[in-house]
């Protein structure tokens, strides 16, 4: 009997999962025919196709970052352009190439020379068709006279951009040169304290280097690293480097009488402290010049920028009322027009980068 009772259980569970494949097979039913479904996926599968083509479209080709990458930069454009012609120019701006390499700024020179002589080309003959066309239009100026602005603010365009980048590398030069001064007498006691505790010249400048503020002699720290690690150089080649294409004189002298300590064999924390007190002392003397020079430069705003375009509007209000004559070809309007947007504005900014220029970062 338990042989009988096993065998109808083993017989009733093979029926059981039988039933259970039989069921879980797909039915269809008997109205549709296998061509009817041929051609129901057929119809599905174009509609996937509509889709994914519907979503290629609408995704867009690159992401900023990659447009961002194959854009080119301003400069390379320029000297694709001009690189070749700008041979002929090169011996009148002879010293510039000094002053570039000192301000720091990652271009070459005939690189920056090209971007110079294409900037100032598309500056002459912006301002040579919008000039004409606000004279005309909107000042109402005579058409001749609108040409003649034109041909006079384009000169001007000329000009004023030729002396821009002239001068920028220097003003570059001279920004880095008083953060470089600025920041002295902080890096030289940062670097006695690593000194008396007796870490190598190398690791010395591989800590500047790495120092989380951006700071000016962080990053000529960071040149010395690179010269070393990247180039080969050894560690008195780069400071030797440095101090030539440093814009700073007391950046430089810092620089020799550390090469001059280590070939010597001399105590370099105690040189490092000595230019920190003497760093520090010039430091007070400068701030308290700038104190005064900044008194003096308030008084010539309050003079320059302030009474006088005051005085000079009330005065070209009043001739416009009483219809005075015109000073030349330019009435009064046109003047005081002139002066609100165009001269308060200028003295302005003029006067800005002459503050920047002369204040301290730290």
């Amino acid at each position: 009997m338990d042989g009988a009772q096993k065998h109808s259980k083993i017989h009733g569970g093979c029926q059981c999962h039988q039933r259970i494949l039989r069921e879980s097979k797909p039915c269809f039913p008997k109205s549709q025919s296998w061509a009817e479904m041929k051609s129901q996926n057929k119809v599905l599968d174009k509609i996937k196709t509509i889709i994914e083509r519907v979503k290629t479209r609408l995704k867009p080709e690159a992401s900023p970052k990659t447009i961002k990458l194959t854009l080119e930069k301003p400069h390379s454009i320029a000297y694709q352009l001009l690189g070749e012609k700008t041979d002929r120019v090169l011996p009148l701006f002879e010293g510039l190439d000094l002053k570039l390499q000192k301000s720091g700024l990652k271009i070459g020179f005939k690189v920056y020379l090209s971007l110079a002589l294409f900037t100032t080309i598309l500056v002459s003959l912006a301002t040579l068709i919008i000039v004409p066309c606000l004279a005309f239009f909107i000042f109402n100026v005579p058409f001749l006279s609108a040409i003649l602005f034109g041909v006079g603010g384009s000169l001007f365009a000329v000009a004023f951009s030729t002396i821009g980048f002239y001068i920028y590398p220097i003003y570059r030069a001279d920004k880095l040169k008083r953060e470089l001064e600025d920041e002295l007498p902080f890096a030289t006691g940062y670097m006695a304290i690593l000194a008396s505790a007796g870490v190598s010249s190398e690791k010395i400048f591989s800590s500047l280097s790495n120092l989380g503020v951006s700071s000016a002699v962080s990053t000529e720290a960071k040149n010395v690293v690179r010269d070393v690690n990247l180039f080969g150089l050894d560690i008195i080649s780069s400071l030797e480097k440095a101090s030539k294409l440093s814009p700073s004189e007391r950046f430089r002298e810092m620089l020799e009488g550390f090469i001059s300590t280590i070939h010597s064999g001399g105590n370099l924390a105690a040189f490092l402290r000595e230019k920190t007190n003497q760093y520090m002392r010039l430091k007070r003397i400068n701030l308290r010049k700038f104190s005064d020079t900044l008194s003096i430069l308030s008084e010539f705003y309050v003079a320059i920028l302030v009474t006088g375009p005051l005085l000079f509007v009330i005065m070209l209000a009043v001739m416009a009322m009483l219809g005075g004559g015109n000073l030349g070809m330019l009435s009064p309007d046109l003047l005081l027009n002139l002066l609100t947007y165009i001269g308060i504005p200028f003295a302005s900014i003029i006067f800005l980068i002459i503050l920047d220029a002369i204040s301290p970062s730290w």
